[in-house]
């Protein structure tokens, strides 16, 4: 199945998978990165994936291949569950409006409330709980998991994965100060999701003030990510746990934010940049690697981080010198 080498006992008998440290006898595990070299010389398992350049001596078999992780993936497809799956048809207890469109082989699970006009695609689920607004659009082979609130005229592609908790389509956070109070600025956009995007749990992206808060096709966004109104963030772009993303900035494609990431609104983040954890974006990035508050290039980061490092030994240095020139 994975097409690699067998170093070993062919007659070894595997029945489960699990990780180095977790890994027991009748299991097998992987290895593909040298930090993880203690964790491979104490492992239980009885066989391991390794680089075809492997050289160690350990007790397990091992199995040569070119991608250890690919190969150790396709072993865990084989012993996992089978898949849940969801009957189609409508719960007795969902609220689905008579004007709702729906496709073929729709599944809306308990207590769904489904407002008026809106349109499911074909083979989609809606899980319990969930909540989809007026004249909202769903596309085909999404999975809406349960308790994902999805406002009205909201746009959502094709094989879009919502996961629990997720807010589509809140206002935009849009106030202006007038006669000595905050007033109210209408949000009258919407939120586009293109096709093959994943929204992680308790992620909120909020409707544009106007036009619309787009996520173009790919965007993978973890949990717990803000997303303020008319956002656009580029196709296949990846943002990790946290971050935060300010009005009207603009992320360009094939983007990777990590977690805890901050961005002022307004800024541009060029195709490709990388923006290291904890990250504070205060200007438009032209590409390449950020980290740090403010977010400066990562050469430039290390350097600042290395010099502070060194203040300590720096004012003993001085104190030592002013005391043998007599100023202290």
């Amino acid at each position: 199945m994975s097409g690699g080498e067998l170093m070993g006992d062919p007659a070894v008998k595997i029945t489960g998978a699990a990780s180095l440290g977790e890994a027991v006898p009748g299991e097998i595990t992987f290895y593909s990165d040298p930090r993880y070299g203690p964790l491979l010389r104490k492992t239980r398992a009885s066989a391991v994936f390794v680089p075809p350049g492997f050289g160690d001596s350990i007790t397990a078999a091992q199995i040569r291949v070119s991608n250890p992780i690919k190969a150790f993936e396709q072993v865990v497809l084989k012993f996992a569950p089978k898949p849940i799956t969801f009957r189609p048809g409508i719960h007795p207890s969902a609220i689905v409006d008579a004007s709702v469109q729906l496709g073929k082989r729709v599944s809306i699970q308990p207590y769904a409330v489904i407002e008026a006009g809106a349109r499911i695609g074909d083979d989609t689920v809606i899980g319990a709980g969930s909540y989809i607004g007026h004249e909202t659009v769903i596309g085909a082979a999404c999975l809406i998991y349960p308790q994902v609130i999805i406002r009205e005229r909201s746009r959502i592609g094709s094989r879009v994965i919502i996961h629990g908790g997720a807010v589509i389509g809140a206002d935009g956070f849009g106030f202006e100060f007038v006669e000595n109070r905050h007033k109210k600025i209408p949000q009258l956009g919407i939120v586009q999701i293109d096709d093959d995007v994943e929204i992680g749990a308790n992620t909120t992206l909020d409707r544009a003030r106007f036009g619309r808060t787009w996520i173009q096709q790919g965007v993978k966004i973890d949990n717990l990510v803000q997303v303020a109104h008319n956002v656009v963030i580029g196709k296949h772009s990846v943002v990790a746990a946290q971050t935060g993303i300010s009005g009207s900035t603009r992320v360009g494609e094939y983007v990777q934010m990590a977690g805890q990431v901050g961005i002022v609104g307004h800024v541009e983040i060029a195709d490709g940049s990388m923006i290291a954890a904890q990250s504070g974006v205060s200007k438009s990035i032209p590409g390449g690697t950020w980290f740090g508050y403010p977010a400066m290039p990562m050469p430039e980061a290390r350097r600042q981080i290395a010099w502070v490092r060194r203040l300590g030994k720096l004012f003993e240095r001085v104190k030592e010198i002013e005391k043998k020139l007599g100023l202290k």
